[in-house]
């Protein structure tokens, strides 16, 4: 009674309608009471000139009786004459037998154990502590819970960590059963709080399919849980936008390196693999189901197989998914022989690889990521002429590693509409954060531009953009590369906040001698070329290989390539490129 508020008269009628359905005798009584055989069962006119402390407010559509649905009302000739029967739940709950509401299933599911009791690192059970601490303090509130971040296993993990503390059991709803359900909303949501009510239930709102731009499902979901009084935890991969005001948000941070470092080594279950380890962490955020997906696929193999190179080809595969349709994904077998550079520029990207090798070693295990979070990505400008290398240099130093390649179109990411630039630049920094990615940023010109001098909106709005990006790489676990062609029209300030600068010379003639010798595969039948001669056409690395390989074209109907079609090929070159012969 006083979980649903009845009334002595609300509760007399509950228990005549549970009476009915237990002692068949009862029946007659009614019938003889109501002065019709006929009327062999509970009314409400019955009630009320029956029961004491009587009331017509039961008529009424706010009535805990029929607010609640815990009875159903059949078909009479007025509402007091039509036949009232228990709802089946609320029968087998007086009983004491308890019942899930039979017309949710479909639509709420108790989760699988596989699912709700997965192992939580210490940040994460963190967070489920927070929730629940909140909610102790806020009790007579129940403020809804917004879970957004991570994986699907991991936020579910969390909930159920969450209802253990307390005293819940948790069930689950997919946001999107909110559009096809057989029940309209008003009644899922009372059926829920009902149930909820009676067995202490937690509801999990899955709202994975749920994105900021989907303003449909979006107010479904706010609908829903703005009318709700029961616990609830809505999660979601990305924070929704439209949640009542007393929603508390609570975002999954990404596993920290030493979390992940140790699932690693208790998935794997193996000595020897520290170093592959390290690297693992230090260059992969993934989740624990992942990880353990990953160390499942060794388990059976025959040892003296490469297990660290599968390790390190599975996770790249599971990260590349959220790169596609944002960027380019450049394949290349470059290394370093194929790089024609000074010996200042070499180096230069030689301490940008030992950088990348050894900065689990120096961020990690000497401490420098606990002093500060900030300015641990690896960020370089490549700076020079069109050809010179610097896409090449980018693919050399991912191969290096076995890194994929993704290209960014800065011209394309860039919108003149506010706030368009910048997420789209979230997006490809989000779906990069999976780890094992190389993010080259092309034609960079078009977002920077010497506006320190803020003179007008224009400028600030120009300068906030440049400003976002190079917050996004500073912060980027991995190596990001801008690349432009316009070294002066880039402000220095902009300039000293990354790690890196290489400057890509146009080739010299002995340089350019030095590329001509190895623009040709060795499986490409040559005769008679003068590499001197050919480094006297000046032109960049670039277009020395697009010339050889319309010169292989030109020389495949034959069965040598020679002078005759270099030449040839190089002249079309000149004059696709406009440049005097």
């Amino acid at each position: 009674c006083r979980t649903f508020d009845l009334s002595p008269f609300e509760r007399d009628i509950l228990l005549l309608c549970a009476a009915v359905e237990l002692d068949p005798m009862l029946g007659d009584i009614c019938a003889k009471l109501q002065g019709d055989q006929d009327l062999n069962y509970p009314t409400l006119a019955l009630a009320l000139n029956y029961f004491p402390r009587a009331s017509v407010t039961v008529l009424s559509q706010n009535c805990p009786l029929q607010y609640w649905r815990l009875l159903e009302y059949g078909k009479g000739l007025t509402i007091t004459q039509a036949p009232l029967r228990i709802d089946q739940q609320i029968l087998s709950f007086l009983l004491g037998m308890g019942n899930f509401d039979q017309k949710l299933q479909g639509i709420v599911q108790k989760l699988p154990a596989h699912r709700t009791q997965v192992p939580l690192a210490h940040s994460q059970i963190e967070i489920a502590e927070e929730i629940v601490e909140m909610w102790l303090k806020m009790a007579e509130v129940t403020p809804i819970i917004q879970l957004c971040g991570g994986d699907s296993t991991t936020r579910i993990a969390i909930a159920y960590t969450v209802a253990q503390e307390m005293g819940y059991s948790l069930r689950g709803m997919s946001a999107a059963s909110l559009e096809d359900a057989p029940l309209d909303m008003p009644e899922i949501r009372q059926r829920w709080q009902r149930e909820a009510l009676l067995n202490d239930r937690l509801l999990l709102l899955d709202g994975e399919e749920v994105s900021p731009q989907d303003l449909k499902l979006g107010n479904r979901v706010y609908q829903f849980v703005d009318y709700l009084h029961t616990p609830v935890i809505v999660t979601s991969r990305e924070r929704l936008a439209k949640l009542p005001q007393e929603v508390l948000t609570f975002e999954i941070p990404r596993l920290t390196y030493y979390e992940q470092t140790k699932i690693w080594e208790l998935a794997l279950g193996r000595e020897g693999y520290e170093e592959e380890i390290r690297m693992l962490a230090s260059n992969f955020n993934l989740s624990r189901a992942t990880i353990q997906a990953a160390c499942t696929r060794l388990e059976g193999e025959k040892d003296g197989l490469n297990h660290a190179g599968q390790l390190w080809d599975f996770c790249r595969k599971q990260a590349r998914p959220q790169l596609e349709g944002l960027a380019e994904r450049i394949e290349s077998t470059a290394s370093w022989e194929d790089l024609v550079l000074p010996e200042e520029q070499m180096q230069q990207l030689m301490e940008i690889a030992n950088h990348l090798k050894y900065r689990s070693k120096v961020y990690y295990d000497w401490g420098f990521a606990g002093k500060s979070g900030r300015g641990l990505g690896i960020t370089a400008v490549f700076h020079g002429e069109s050809g010179t290398g610097k896409t090449l240099a980018a693919e050399v130093l991912a191969n290096e590693f076995g890194l994929d390649l993704y290209r960014i179109d800065l011209s394309a990411v860039v919108s003149k509409w506010i706030g368009e630039t910048e997420k789209n630049l979230s997006k490809i920094f989000d779906a990069a954060e999976g780890g094992g990615v190389v993010l080259l940023f092309d034609e960079a010109d078009a977002l920077f531009s010497k506006r320190t001098d803020v003179k007008d909106s224009l400028d600030r709005f120009a300068n906030g953009k440049v400003s976002y990006l190079l917050q996004r790489m500073e912060a980027y676990q991995g190596l990001a590369i801008l690349t432009t062609n316009l070294m002066n029209a880039i402000d220095g300030a902009f300039m000293r906040r990354l790690r890196f600068h290489v400057a890509f010379p146009f080739p010299d003639e002995e340089s350019r001698v030095r590329i001509w010798q190895g623009i040709f595969p060795k499986a490409v039948p040559v005769e008679g070329l003068d590499y001197q001669k050919l480094g006297e056409l000046k032109v960049a690395g670039g277009l020395i290989g697009k010339i050889g390989m319309k010169a292989a074209f030109l020389a495949a109907e034959g069965e040598l390539v020679r002078e005759e079609e270099v030449m040839g090929s190089a002249k079309g070159v000149y004059r696709e490129s406009k440049r005097m012969w």
